[in-house]
Parts: C-alpha cells; structure tokens; sequence
C-alpha cells in the first residue's frame, strides 16, 4: 500500500469524479492504494451481476453490492455478508468492503447521515446512528435487530501497513416515512478512531 496520509476529502459522486481521479469507468479512485485500484481493474471486467447498491451522498459514495465475500466480488465493488439479513429486508443485513477501496470514506462519515439501499428496484432510506471500531472478534455487530438495520464493515485504520488489527462499523438504521429519523436515538460510539500509524 502507498505511503502517506490520508488525502483531502473529495465531494465527487462516482458518476462525476474529477477527471484526474476516474477510472475510465468513472469511479473515484483518488483515495485508494494503487494495489486496490489494480484489482479493481481486473476485477470490473469479469461477470456478475449486483445484488444491488449502496449510496451515501454525504460522502460522494456510490458503490455496488454483490452477493457473498468473496475476493472477486470485495475487489469489485462491495459485499453483503453471508448469514446476515438480506438486503432491504428486516433484521440487520452486513454489507463489507475493503478499507483501501470504495470504504475508505467512511472514515469522513457522521452520525445522522443518509444511507441509501436501492435493491429490485426499491429505495430504502437508512440513517446512521452508530460509528464503533471493534475487534475482529467482535461478530455481535452483525447479530439480528429488532429495527431494520445495514452495518457496514470495513478493517481499520484505514491507512495502516500490512493486517489492519480492527473494524470499522458504520450502523444505520431505517427511516420512518413519518418524521424522518430512524427508530432509535442516535448516538456515536464512546470508543472514537484512533489513526494508529500510516501506510509505509
């Protein structure tokens, strides 16, 4: 991975990266490792078809999300992680995606964003109420949830050398069509990032 620090923010959505920054497809790939965005390239040109696709405008993130984690599919976009709810249903569906990447915005999330989950052809609409960073034995992020709810996971920190040693968890939970707000106060976690070394 490229040595450095995090890179300014961008507000380009993937449809209108900078020039500079997109890939001949149009991703933004200005905050990714240069090893991501080679497996990205090798990756988008084989077959498959999403499952369906995230969007946090906040953030200038679109990606697409594919059924199963499996290398092929985290290097290609993101993916909904097996045994948790399945996208758009209730419960609490467990979308991953590498750190290096398309998640590497997250880091640039706030509580009370917008999350948007377009799947056969529907749009739900998900608000963040929880940012945690856990263990990688920390598996109850993805337990089941009264509300209906998408975690999404990523290593961390995001700019580390070699394993990342944790993860990133983004909880967002459905909008009442009624005011708005999800089911549940928001609130960010007591444990805040901690950047806790830089790419070497």
């Amino acid at each position: 991975m490229p040595v450095g620090q995090p890179p300014g923010s961008s507000s380009n959505t993937l449809h209108s990266a900078a020039p500079s920054a997109a890939t001949d497809t149009g991703v933004d790939q200005s905050l990714w490792s240069e090893k991501r965005a080679r497996e990205y390239a090798e990756a988008a040109a084989r077959p498959g078809v999403p499952a369906g696709a995230l969007l946090i405008p906040a953030i200038g993130l679109e990606v697409p999300i594919y059924p199963g984690t499996t290398e092929l599919n985290l290097n290609r976009g993101a993916a909904h992680i097996e045994g948790t709810s399945p996208l758009g249903a209730d419960g609490n569906a467990g979308v991953a995606a590498h750190r290096d990447g398309f998640f590497r915005r997250l880091g640039s999330l706030h509580i009370d964003s917008e999350v948007i989950l377009e799947v056969d052809a529907q749009t739900m609409r998900y608000r963040v109420v929880d940012i945690s960073i856990v263990d990688p034995t920390d598996v109850h992020v993805l337990a089941p949830t009264a509300t209906p709810s998408v975690t999404l996971v990523t290593c961390y920190p995001f700019y580390f050398a070699g394993n990342a040693p944790e993860r990133y968890i983004v909880r967002a939970e459905l909008v009442d069509p009624a005011d708005g707000f999800a089911a549940t106060s928001r609130r960010a976690s007591a444990r805040e990032p901690q950047t806790r070394g830089a790419e070497l």
